[in-house]
């Protein structure tokens, strides 16, 4: 089995059931990216978010930025389901990110409704969860995890 498909074994098999093909971790996210370049990342945060907080560090043409909510004001993207559909089909597998792990879960879960077969969540998200002292990048995600990415 090549590491692709380990992983992908494993993610599917984690935390089920789901309403989406599974859950995988940062690290785990990091090493698809690199194994395979049809491998896309679906950075579900907003603009402002990327920008003023960090990006993963990534070849351009693995990465989706599609924004789940709009900024300012937090809406819900009308446009998200169009803005997938130009960069991603129905047979790509797609690891969505997000802050901290619960909107990249709804946008799984939607594209998964909507004929996306291999939509994964990614754990933790970008920058994990809240320390003692109420601050993200020292507990969980892909930040903490060491793993490539580039600061405002």
């Amino acid at each position: 089995m090549s590491s692709v498909t380990t992983i992908l074994s494993a993610a599917r098999a984690r935390h089920h059931p789901l309403p989406y093909a599974g859950a995988i971790t940062p690290e785990e996210a990091h090493a698809l990216l690199t194994a395979d370049p049809r491998v896309k990342l679906v950075d579900v945060r907003t603009s402002a978010e990327r920008d003023w907080v960090g990006r993963v560090v990534i070849p351009e043409a693995q990465h989706l930025a599609v924004q789940w909510t709009t900024y300012p004001g937090g809406a819900l993207n009308p446009d998200f389901l169009p803005q997938l559909a130009a960069g991603a089909g129905p047979d790509d597998v797609l690891l969505f990110l997000c802050r901290s792990g619960v909107r990249s879960r709804h946008a799984a879960k939607l594209a998964t409704e909507h004929g996306y077969r291999n939509c994964f969540d990614i754990l933790q998200g970008f920058e994990g969860d809240k320390d003692d002292d109420g601050h993200r990048k020292n507990v969980s995600g892909w930040c903490q995890a060491g793993l490539p990415w580039l600061g405002a």
